[in-house]
């Protein structure tokens, strides 16, 4: 399985302005792992490559955090995950159909279980509002799980923020990604929810 990490830098990384929790020996052994690694961040190409180079970290892309449609483009695998700190981290990665994890929740690793799951999908509780865990039915543990009663039919939008959906808190891309989901049969699997496509 191969997963691609985008980390922020401001706010997300220790070498940030403000610092954030994810350390580069986090990053240092993500890339070990072989995990496709780089940075998508609002400062420029320039600045960015110079942190890598100080950090004597060799990544595979450098970029602003407004393109990251470019680098899925570019790069196949089969989990894309951005790391930020702010709304507007996230918005961007939903936008380029990433998915995204807040700083704190990267903080612990959870790309590393991600991995060894083998489970292209960001777990509940990592940020990812797309992903809502159901209920799950009467077959017990590892049985099939029941998605939340959801419909796009729902969403409503206000004048001022048309892409926006009001009933659900979300972009409307997120609403019709995670409607999606719900058409796909999943299971639990080690506590995660394992999505048999």
């Amino acid at each position: 399985m191969k997963i691609l990490l985008s980390f922020d830098i401001d706010g997300t990384l220790e070498t940030g302005d403000p610092p954030g929790p994810v350390t580069l020996d986090m990053v240092r052994k993500a890339r070990d792992m072989g995990f496709i690694i780089g940075s998508a961040s609002d400062r420029s190409i320039s600045s960015q490559t110079a942190m890598w180079e100080r950090s004597g970290i060799v990544v595979d892309f450098v970029a602003n955090k407004h393109v990251l449609i470019e680098i899925k483009q570019k790069f196949e695998a089969d989990l894309y995950l951005h790391l930020g700190d702010r709304e507007l981290d996230r918005q961007f990665a939903l936008e380029a159909e990433f998915d995204f994890m807040w700083m704190t929740e990267a903080a612990s690793e959870p790309w590393i279980d991600i991995l060894n799951s083998g489970i292209a999908k960001v777990p509940e509780g990592t940020g990812n509002s797309i992903i809502v865990k159901g209920v799950i039915n009467s077959s017990g543990p590892g049985g099939i799980i029941k998605p939340p009663t959801f419909s796009t039919a729902d969403c409503k939008a206000t004048e001022k923020n048309p892409g926006w959906c009001d009933i659900h808190h979300q972009l409307f891309l997120e609403c019709r990604r995670y409607q999606a989901t719900l058409e796909t049969p999943h299971m639990e699997v080690n506590g995660l929810d394992a999505w048999t496509e």
